[in-house]
């Protein structure tokens, strides 16, 4: 099963490649990253191509702290409605708790977890991170990039008392620990069973500064409804998959399992056990984008064909007339919108 990520993670990628002296491009070609895809947050990039992409680009430069390089750039901005809501968590132990919990929205392939009680350091916790990916390929730079960015959030979270006091990596890294420890900015143990960070219990017992209960009620509460924890209901999780991919190839059965890290017959049965089926969705999914295209925006008929994954407009206008009996230039004349204006996307 392929599992993806936001490409937020690693938007930053390209400006550092070229910090280096380094052409990012024939990278990404090599992967098949496609360049646009760290333009756009909210784009799905193959987890393992990332991981693949980090080592390659570490080695063939010599830069062997590139990971931590990347984490330098990232903010609470690359977790979408995620960092919104973690950051107006009433305490640092309830950021972490859903942070834990929708880690899925950023990537399935990513797992955090908390233990209580470190078993390294009197008195603190451990944070531990997991990449998911089969196999265990070399991922020196995504845990360096994911143990740093981790490092950087809890600094801008909780300040002072975060204080962290040992950082555990389970690879012998490339660059010096030297480096290591003047990141974190604590000791750095190498070769250890996992990625983690260990802080103060206090820490993260303690209540944020400036948090808004009210934003974030209502972040979560659109991270609960348009995000549902895996074990949940699977239909609102294809159909925001299916959002982000209409009109590509990756947008069939096959394709939106994938993505979502679920066998295309698992998938089926799901959908089936909710009373619904792939076709289904997709097809109400067509109904409703195609009314906000025709009625919201200039965006000519072909295009949106295209958008919707028609594979010519003859075929959306016969669609339009068995949804809606109209056809797509009468829907749009009834809104003023009869002249249309291309746009790109």
């Amino acid at each position: 099963m392929t599992l993806f990520v936001r490409a937020s993670s690693v938007r930053a990628y390209a400006a550092v490649m070229r910090g280096l002296g380094a052409d990012p491009a024939p990278f990404l070609r090599r992967y098949h990253i496609a360049p646009k895809a760290f333009e756009d947050d909210d784009a799905l990039v193959d987890l393992r191509a990332v991981n693949l992409l980090l080592e390659a680009s570490s080695a063939e430069t010599g830069c062997g702290d590139l990971g931590l390089r990347i984490a330098e750039t990232l903010d609470f901005g690359f977790l979408g409605a995620l960092g919104v809501v973690i950051q107006n968590a009433a305490t640092a132990a309830e950021a972490f708790q859903i942070a834990s919990q929708y880690m899925f929205v950023h990537s399935q392939g990513l797992k955090l977890t908390m233990n209580p009680h470190s078993p390294l350091v009197e008195g603190a916790v451990e944070m531990v991170f997991d990449i998911l990916l089969p196999g265990h390929p070399p991922q020196r730079q995504n845990i360096d990039m994911c143990l740093g960015t981790a490092h950087f959030l809890a600094k801008a979270l909780l300040g002072a008392p975060y204080d962290l006091k040992l950082v555990t990596l389970p690879h012998t890294p490339i660059a010096p620990l030297s480096r290591y420890r003047r990141f974190f900015g604590a000791p750095v143990i190498a070769s250890q069973e996992r990625a983690s960070l260990h802080g103060p219990v206090t820490a993260f017992g303690a209540e944020l500064r400036g948090a808004n209960p009210a934003l974030r009620r209502i972040t979560e509460d659109y991270l609960a409804r348009h995000f549902r924890v895996p074990g949940d209901g699977v239909s609102p999780r294809v159909r925001l998959a299916l959002r982000r991919v209409l009109g590509t190839p990756q947008a069939s059965m096959e394709g939106i399992a994938a993505m979502l890290a679920i066998h295309p017959r698992t998938l089926h049965r799901r959908l089936e056990a909710e009373g619904t089926g792939f076709e289904a969705i997709k097809e109400t999914l067509r109904q409703e984008l195609a009314l906000q295209y025709l009625r919201e925006t200039n965006v000519p008929l072909g295009q949106i064909s295209g958008l919707l994954g028609f594979p010519e407009q003859s075929a959306f206008s016969r669609s339009c007339r068995r949804w809606f009996d109209e056809t797509p230039s009468a829907i749009r004349k009834k809104t003023g919108r009869a002249h249309p204006t291309r746009v790109e996307g």
